[in-house]
């Protein structure tokens, strides 16, 4: 049933805010501290500039949207953490509508398009993320393999156990791979490409951020991956970034104040912090993507 969503945006809304749904004060809030659970890129930094401007700290454990969706679901009115940060839209909608969110639009959220926010205010998108083909370059051009540009072309005998994606039960990247793959296809098209694409695939990682590492190391070739593989190419690896010329899935990473948090203007700051001009900035220049603010 959860691969019959379609990644789009939820209307506008034009309910005038509440006390509780304008942006927290951070002025007391300085040297509390917030539990996120986190799946994004550059984290570290992110979280370095969260703090300075504001005083917050931040604890944070890095897992997979679907960790958080099954883990936040088997200990339900237990506050786990208070911000969930990046990953699968999908498993935020699900966490909505199980009632494990807490609703909160931040006046930050009126600079975020509707088609990348929840209408309700249960989730807001921070920045968009693309899939791609990571591919090393030096162990293609090694065992005469052409650089795919296609999905199709991850069919061919030669990738076989040189392409790498995570599982999509538990990773947001590859949930929406297998969403995007059926919307551009068909359905029955869709799954026998999918399941011809099994066949070259070794196993699936845990995580999307995975694979593209997997490919930068030459372990596989292709990596499928939610992001250009930028940093990994700044650091040296022989990789390159490919957009598939027959669809690219992309879907709004969002942040989400969990029910139940127990620094919750803490966690309102941090999501005013991250849609603000400023900590669309810092979230860009530390993890590739296009943020959804202007």
């Amino acid at each position: 049933a959860m691969l019959s969503l379609v990644v789009i945006g939820c209307g506008t809304n034009n309910k005038k805010a509440t006390n509780t749904e304008t942006n927290a004060s951070t002025d007391s809030l300085k040297g509390t501290t917030i539990k996120v659970f986190a799946a994004y890129g550059g984290k570290d930094k992110i979280f370095s500039e969260f703090e300075k401007d504001t005083g917050i700290k931040v604890e944070y454990l890095d897992m997979s949207s679907g960790e958080v969706l099954a883990r936040i679901r088997a200990e339900k009115g237990k506050p786990l953490a208070d911000v969930w940060f990046g990953g699968g839209v999908d498993s935020f909608i699900a966490a909505k509508n199980d009632g494990l969110l807490e609703k909160y639009i931040s006046k930050e959220a009126e600079k975020i398009p509707a088609q990348f926010k929840d209408k309700d205010g249960y989730w807001t998108g921070i920045s968009l993320v693309t899939v791609s083909f990571i591919v090393n370059e030096q162990v293609s051009k090694e065992k005469g393999i052409e650089i795919p540009q296609k999905w199709t072309d991850l069919l061919k005998p030669e990738f076989k156990n040189e392409v790498l994606m995570s599982n999509p039960s538990i990773s947001g990247t590859a949930y929406t791979i297998l969403s995007g793959i059926l919307q551009t296809m068909g359905k029955e098209e869709g799954w026998t490409f999918l399941e011809e694409l099994n066949k070259n695939i070794p196993y699936y990682a845990k995580r999307g951020s995975e694979p593209p590492k997997k490919a930068a190391l030459g372990e596989v070739i292709v990596g499928l991956a939610p992001d250009t593989g930028e940093k990994l190419k700044a650091e040296g690896y022989p990789i390159a970034s490919v957009f598939p010329k027959d669809g690219t899935p992309w879907w709004p990473s969002p942040v989400a104040i969990l029910k139940g948090a127990e620094n919750l203007e803490g966690a309102k700051a941090f999501v005013d912090w991250c849609l603000s001009e400023k900590g669309q900035r810092v979230l860009r220049d530390n993890c590739p993507r296009v943020p959804t603010r202007e």
